[in-house]
Order: structure tokens, then sequence, then C-alpha cells
């Protein structure tokens, strides 16, 4: 066997491994947001797990791979790749098309997911099942496509986003906020006169082996977005990957016991997950110091994120703009402070960061990227939540919220008991 057969090889196997890990995250956003609802809507979030997998992977197969992977057209859009078929000679690799669209797919499916939580209780499964499709089939496909596809105009420019804090996270975290939006807060949050009420998670057990799976997954997130079994940087990007994580978890377990005399359950879980969020951006490009700072900047932040929501009276279950839109954000931003020359110097247009002497190029080009899908994720998700509420309803109606949507809508509740019957008709009928 030919030396270049066999790293064809061992980057095709590190490629599909890492897929199959991001994947399994898709089981870590089930178990955490299953946690964090009541239990009359566990099995509603699994099934809109199904729906990301299910849908998203069909469509991002069907069109959004070429949308976003195909021939460039302005740095705006791809035009080739349909049914992984066509013209896909620009996408040089040393593995498959079907390889390398296997790895993006996982990735579309995660930003759906983040989605998800922050309309937990209360949406409605079709309408969830068309937000999918156009999440996975055109939003994300034409943010990656600036930022990540050959000739994307955010990556003419220089924009670095090694595994998505800005292409994933944030874009996921500032759609999640407008669907949040504009599907409402659930019955009770919020009292009339202002008071904030707790709605407390159903499982925080589940919800810490949800975040565990996370975390485990998020190894092949970032090392495996090298696409190479061989590349030097692996045993770095998983460092800074840790390294980030721990610094949210722990920045969290004490600035919550500063703030509310008591490590918050809940907020730590959060916070661990938004140090992951937040070094995705640079994990292959700052150093490990960078890495925590990153992460504990994440984690206090993500904190005082969740309190603004809650004082604005926007109801988001799970915390998704706060890990996901603020955390991307603050990932984003500081690669273009804390990008070393030796390490970021060869991509992009070989900007690197401020303090390493770089200049505000790269900090500039950032910025203008992260507001660019920011502003997308948000106004398109707007949008395309308006027009499906002309066709159907995008909430649940009050009585399918009371009784919870896993039997008001799936007919069936998560958990049975041997010596209990549930007349289904009769819950539905409120009687």
């Amino acid at each position: 066997m030919e030396l270049s057969e066999l790293s064809r090889g061992l980057d095709t196997i590190w490629v599909v491994l890492t897929a199959a890990m991001i994947l399994l995250m898709e089981g870590g956003f089930a178990l955490l947001e299953a946690g964090f609802v009541r239990q009359k809507n566990a099995v509603s979030i699994i099934m809109k797990v199904f729906v990301d997998i299910a849908f998203g992977a069909l469509v991002f197969y069907f069109f959004g791979f070429a949308i976003m992977y195909g021939k460039d057209v302005s740095g705006l859009f791809g035009t080739s790749g349909f049914l992984l078929s066509g013209d896909l000679s620009h996408i040089v690799l040393n593995i498959s098309h079907e390889t390398y669209w296997l790895f993006q797919c996982a990735f579309v499916i995660a930003v759906i997911s983040i989605v998800s939580g922050a309309v937990a209780e209360r949406i409605h499964f079709r309408a969830y099942i068309l937000l999918t499709i156009a999440m996975t089939g055109l939003i994300y496909p034409l943010a990656g496509h600036w930022v990540w596809s050959t000739g994307g105009w955010l990556g003419k420019l220089g924009m670095i986003d090694f595994a998505g804090s800005a292409v994933i996270h944030a874009l996921g975290g500032f759609a999640a906020l407008a669907a949040a939006i504009f599907v409402g807060p659930r019955i009770g949050k919020f009292s009339p006169d202002g008071k904030v009420n707790i709605v407390s998670p159903s499982n925080l057990p589940l919800a810490s082996v949800g975040a565990f799976i996370l975390w485990f997954g998020w190894f092949g997130f970032n090392a495996g977005s090298t696409l190479s079994a061989t590349n030097t940087s692996i045993g770095h990007i998983a460092v800074t990957t840790m390294l980030s994580a721990a610094a949210g978890g722990a920045t969290c377990i004490l600035f919550t016991m500063f703030r509310y005399k008591k490590a918050d359950p809940p907020m730590v879980i959060n916070g661990s997950l938004a140090g992951l969020v937040g070094i995705t951006a640079g994990c292959a490009f700052v150093s490990d110091g960078a890495a925590i700072f990153i992460g504990a900047i994440c984690g206090i932040m993500m904190v005082l994120a969740t309190e603004y929501m809650e004082s604005k009276k926007i109801d988001d279950p799970v915390g998704a703009f706060a890990v996901h839109g603020i955390s991307g954000s603050i990932g984003t931003l500081a690669l273009g402070l804390f990008a070393k020359p030796e390490l970021a110097g060869e991509v992009g247009q070989g900007y690197y960061g401020l303090f390493y002497g770089g200049g505000l190029k790269l900090l500039g080009v950032q910025a203008l990227g992260l507001v660019t899908v920011s502003v997308w994720g948000f106004v398109f998700t707007w949008g395309v939540l308006w027009l499906i509420r002309k066709i159907m309803p995008v909430r649940v109606s009050k009585d399918e919220e009371l009784i919870g949507l896993d039997v008001g809508i799936h007919g069936v509740p998560a958990y049975s008991y041997d010596t209990d019957f549930l007349d289904v008709d009769r819950l539905k009928s409120g009687n």
C-alpha cells in the first residue's frame, strides 16, 4: 500500500469516527433538554431530536450541502452538489466527498438542536418540522458558505472560525432567540405583575449526563475539524477544548456561590457548555492560557445573559441563547485578540490577534462576520416562523400546553407506572 493511500484511509477513519462523536451529541441534547423541562414534555424533546436527525440529514443531502459547499456564485451560495452529484472538484481534500458530507451533516444537525431547546414546551410539532427544513436547507448552509466554502465572501476577507463559534453557535443562538421571542413564554413563567416564576427542571442528573455526553462529543466537534488523523494540532485542540470547558464550569461554580450564596446546578451545567462553545472558533489558534480565559469569561457572561433574558420576559427553558449566542459571540471575537501568529498566520488572510501585534484587522473581520451571521440567523428565523404561522399554528393550544406536549401532541407520557392507568382521551379533553 502506498503512503498516500494509507494517509487517505487514516483520514477517512478519523473523520467518520469524529462525525459519529458529533452525532452522539444529539443524545446529549436529548438528555440535557429532557432534564431541564418538565416531565410532561420529555417525549416532545426526544421527538424533536429525531426530527433534527432524520429531516436534517435528508434535507442537507438533497440540497443543503450544495448551497453550502457547491460551486460558488459571487461568494454568496453554491450551485452544485445536489444529492452529492455534479461538480465538486473545487473541494480538494484527502477524504471523499461522501465522507466530508457525513461530517458536515453532523454539524448541521447540531445547529437546529440549539434552537430546539429555546422553544421547548410550547412549539407545535408540525411547525418545528418546517423550521428544521428551513434551518438545515437554507439558513445554516448560506451562512456556512460565506465563511467556510471556497469563495465565500467572509472567508475571502480573512474570517477564521475553526469549528463554528460563529457559523454554528452564534447563528443557532440568535435563531433560538428569535424563535423564543416569536413563540412567546410558557404559560405561568411570568406573572402579570412582572414576577419571574421558577419552572423547576424535572431531572437534573439526566441533564448532567446530557452535558457530559456533549462535552465528550465536543472533542470530535473541534479536533475532528482538522479532517486529518495525522494533523499534529489535534492534541493542542483537545487540550484547549478541555481547559475552556473546565474554566467555564469552575467559574460558574464560584460566581454563583458569590452571587446566589450557593452553587447553582443548572448554571454550572450551562457554564461548562458555554466554555465549550466559546473555544470552538479558536481551539486550534490560541494558547492554553487564552483558552482558560475565554472559558471563564463565557461562564460569567452566560449567567448574566440568563438573568437579562428573564428580566426582559424572554423564556428560554434551557438557556440556548445565553450558552450558544453569547458564548459563540465571545469566542468569535476573542480569536481576534488571542490568535497566535504561529498558529493562525497561515489561515484566512494571514491575520492574527491584536494582543500578538496583529492589529485590528482580524478583530474587525471577526466582528463583521459575527454581526452578519447573527443578524442573518435572527431575521431569517423570524421570517420563516412568520410564514409558517400563515399556514398552521406555530404554538400549541393552551390546553395542549397545560396537559403537556407528550400527551397533548404525541399521545403518550414519558413515564408510566404499573399501578396507574391513564385515560389519554380524558387527559386530552381536560376532564
